[in-house]
């Protein structure tokens, strides 16, 4: 059961609205301040001109064009009797001017030269007191500022933002009365939600494991491909368990300021020890918690911030008591890349796999996703499940949002079974694309696509073919669908050559009937040579080079050039992939001509259809179509 009392969570402190105006303008006065006496250019008048003493001075003196002066210690200020242009070329004249009295020139002399020429004379003593306000303006000046600043941002930040709440943590939390989401709302994924089934009861009921010596685990770690629901799993745990939630992304620790990610860690756990039983769940670890020994590790320093807050959920791993009842959770798409001190007991104790779920399972996600959507009465969710082999909880959810999108934009009170299958269509197989494409080239295209179907049709333990189509479909001219009859979870070498021959099939169609080939094919190769490549670098199905690993998943080296296998190895890997595909071609090859009155019968179906489902392209070829195989219509 939650514990009762008072609302723990931090709120925001609201800034002194009228304090921060007044340093704002207390700032603003100072700094002018500065600048106008730091630079005398910025107390003159408009009309004054700075001349040098000798000539100018002297000869305006003599003519009888100066008027009066004012000495301060070397400096003189006057105005003349006529406006003086300088230099020659200014724009405008001056009626001010000051210049500097040098110390070698003879102060009689000139005392009597401005007597002899009417100079009214004005001593003014030298003001100490606007010497020391400018010595401490420009001296302290810049300080004062900066303590001004500081003290208006501490003033006026909050809780949730500034500076003052740089260093706290920016994790999300959600009571237990905001939970939303618990285990009914989690389908697919039975295994992984019954590992967590003792967490929660734990939570709950903690006395009961610890009458027995039971310690928890002091983190889980969920693992799995993305959109499997990792995420959900760790909010329904919380939701089932009826505790505090703290969520938070691990890219949310680390700034540009070494030492913040740490310290929101020890923020983020103290605020959850102050609410436990209470669960932390940290997503996406791996973008702090990567090895420190790995790749750049081996020769030199790493990030210095990201290693600081790793170190730091390190350290509060371990310090916490695991009876005040706080559990971390943390989710991953790459456990292997992770930190060796992460996984070790006593830290993430227990890891559980969240796999892409079954047939069964996706029914269970379509029927949760579908709870607030009005179905027709001819959907069948066992046979969109059956046509959704390696898709995931977010896939399917996609599923269904653009079915309820596609029936509401085609005015349906309901969502049919044509709204599935097309949303279907358009999430594996892109959007329909209206182009003019000329009679030529469209019939190159139905060959193209009739090649990999016809190569889909009569190649054994290749997936049957589902759906064949010439109309444009996101940056494809035409698709070919096959899928699996059942879910696979291996998959042999006699397979994985059928991909490559499926593959090539339309290259070789086009070579078959035109004797050159385009730029159609391009995605085609790619996806033969990565299949290729990985059969004989990654799981060790070429003969020549023997069950040996040699090409690395990561695909990380720590420097150009750099690698764990011989140049000799390499060459003898690429020799082999090029056997492989060039083995394929000719097989494919030899196929296509000797059915090629099938290949032509299967492009006339199409070039008058359009797009053919299943057993339309099956008849079109003269070939027997598979049995009750799951289809998409």
């Amino acid at each position: 059961m939650p514990r009762s009392g008072p609302d723990k969570t931090r709120k925001p402190s609201q800034p002194n609205s009228s304090f921060g105006l007044g340093i704002l303008v207390l700032i603003t006065v100072v700094g002018l301040l500065v600048l106008i006496i730091a630079n005398p250019k910025m107390g003159y008048e408009p009309t004054t001109v700075r001349i040098p003493y000798s000539p100018t001075f002297l000869e305006q003196v003599r003519a009888g064009n100066v008027s009066a002066i004012s000495s301060k210690s070397a400096t003189v200020n006057g105005t003349f009797r006529t406006a003086v242009r300088y230099p020659s070329d200014a724009e405008t004249a001056a009626t001010a001017f000051v210049t500097e009295i040098p110390e070698f020139a003879n102060s009689n002399a000139l005392m009597a030269l401005l007597q002899s020429k009417g100079v009214q004379i004005n001593a003014t003593a030298p003001s100490t007191g606007s010497s020391l306000l400018l010595t401490l303006l420009v001296f302290f000046g810049p300080v004062l500022l900066i303590v001004l600043a500081f003290v208006w941002m501490r003033r006026s930040s909050g809780a949730a933002g500034g500076v003052a709440a740089f260093g706290r943590s920016r994790a999300q939390r959600v009571e237990p009365s905001d939970h939303a989401v618990d285990f009914d709302d989690v389908a697919g994924i039975d295994e992984a939600k019954a590992e967590l089934t003792e967490l929660v009861d734990f939570l709950k009921d903690p006395d009961k494991y610890r009458r027995l010596g039971g310690r928890i685990p002091r983190g889980v770690l969920l693992t799995g491909p993305p959109g499997t629901g990792k995420t959900l799993l760790a909010r329904a745990l919380a939701g089932e368990a009826q505790v505090p939630f703290f969520s938070i992304s691990a890219s949310e620790f680390v700034e540009m300021f070494v030492g913040v990610g740490a310290s929101r860690v020890r923020d983020l756990f103290e605020q959850a020890k102050q609410a436990a039983p209470a669960i932390i769940f940290v997503d996406e670890l791996d973008a702090i918690g990567r090895s420190r020994a790995g790749a750049m590790g081996a020769f030199g320093g790493g990030h210095d911030e990201r290693e600081q807050t790793l170190n730091q959920i390190l350290t509060e791993m371990d310090g916490f008591d695991p009876s005040v009842g706080v559990i971390v959770i943390s989710a991953t798409n790459r456990p292997e890349v992770l930190d060796p001190a992460l996984l070790r007991p006593g830290r993430f104790d227990r890891r559980v796999a969240v796999q892409a779920p079954d047939t069964a399972g996706r029914r269970k996600i379509l029927e949760v996703h579908t709870r607030s959507v009005p179905l027709a009465p001819d959907v069948d969710l066992d046979r969109l499940a059956a046509t959704t082999p390696g898709m995931v909880g977010a896939d399917l959810a996609n599923i269904v949002n653009e079915a309820a999108l596609t029936a509401a934009r085609r005015g349906h009170n309901v969502v049919t079974m044509g709204d599935l299958h097309d949303s279907l269509e358009k999430l594996v197989l892109g959007s329909e694309r209206h182009i003019l494409m000329s009679d030529e080239e469209r019939r190159r295209t139905a060959y193209h696509e009739a090649g990999h179907a016809l190569v889909g049709m009569l190649t054994a333990g290749a997936d049957p073919v589902r759906k064949v189509s010439i109309i444009p479909r996101g940056i494809a001219l035409g698709i070919t669908f096959s899928a699996p009859e059942a879910d696979r979870f291996s998959y042999d070498r006699p397979y994985l050559l059928s991909k490559i021959e499926v593959a090539l099939g339309g290259r070789v169609a086009e070579e078959l009937v035109y004797d050159e080939v385009t730029t159609g094919a391009q995605n085609d190769i790619k996806q033969a040579t990565e299949l290729a490549r990985n059969m004989v670098g990654l799981w060790g199905m070429s003969h020549v080079i023997g069950p040996v690993t040699v090409i690395s998943e990561e695909a990380q080296l720590p420097f150009p050039g750099v690698s764990d296998v011989s140049p000799q190895t390499q060459q003898l890997v690429d020799d082999e992939v090029h056997h492989l595909i060039e083995d394929a071609h000719e097989r494919v090859t030899q196929l296509m001509s000797t059915n090629r009155d099938r290949l032509d019968s299967l492009v006339d179906a199409l070039l008058e259809h359009e797009t053919l489902e299943q057993d339309e392209a099956y008849a079109a070829a003269g070939i027997p179509a598979p049995g009750e195989a799951a289809a998409l219509t």
